[in-house]
């Protein structure tokens, strides 16, 4: 069975499953469009025409998508006048679907309801990273070398695990050994090696604070 349907000022014969590409209609993808400018219905030998239109006769089809097409260059020119214009153009056209053709004033089908998507099964959560072994290395510490590490060795103090559980007293004790003066708080050695056996990132450089204070005070010098 075959129509001949008008819309946009153009007609298009048609027939069930047809991919048809049409002016831009407002409708939103999915939805059913009913063609009732019905011009010509047939069927095997059977044909009716319509004056204009055939009587109870309808097409139903199904948005599928719109969009913009190729451009069009358009080029006019005026012989030995200088004049010539080059303008583009991108003709929004719908793509539609022939569902079925309906005839004596019978109405679309119902629509089915799309199928449900079985939902994906969720996936186990994925295990937190293992912690990553732990690097007991005081020279992690910003500013603590080999040099300095064997220096601190030699008081006592070998591990980050050591200056973590740093006192007020041994603070004293190993800043006067070294002569710091005052580096251990300065450069915040006990938060850096706390932040160290937790797992965070070693510090790239002194706290800016300090470093300010550092600055100024050698200014003032």
């Amino acid at each position: 069975m075959f129509a001949v349907i008008k819309t946009g000022g153009k007609q298009y014969k048609v027939a069930a499953n047809d991919i048809l590409q049409i002016e831009k209609l407002e409708v939103e993808n999915g939805e059913n469009v009913v063609f009732d400018n019905v011009l010509m219905v047939g069927s095997g030998d059977n044909v009716d025409i319509g004056a204009p239109l055939v009587d109870g006769a309808s097409v139903v089809a199904e948005m599928v998508e719109t969009k913009k097409q190729k451009t069009i260059i358009i080029f006019k020119k005026k012989r030995r006048q200088g004049y010539r214009r080059r303008n583009g153009h991108r003709q929004l056209l719908s793509t539609v679907k022939i569902i079925e053709i309906l005839t004596d004033g019978k109405k679309p089908s119902a629509k089915k309801p799309a199928a449900k998507k079985a939902a994906p099964a969720k996936k186990a959560a994925p295990a937190k990273a293992a912690k990553a072994d732990f690097i007991d290395d005081i020279k992690l510490i910003s500013g603590v070398g080999p040099a300095l590490e064997k220096k601190l060795i030699a008081t006592g103090v070998k591990s980050l695990k050591d200056i973590a559980a740093f006192t007020k007293a041994d603070i004293e004790r190993v800043d006067t050994e070294l002569k710091f003066g005052g580096r251990i708080e300065r450069e915040e050695w006990i938060e850096q090696a706390k932040e160290l056996i937790a797992g965070k990132a070693p510090r790239a450089k002194i706290d800016q604070k300090a470093a300010d204070k550092a600055a100024d005070e050698k200014k003032d010098k």
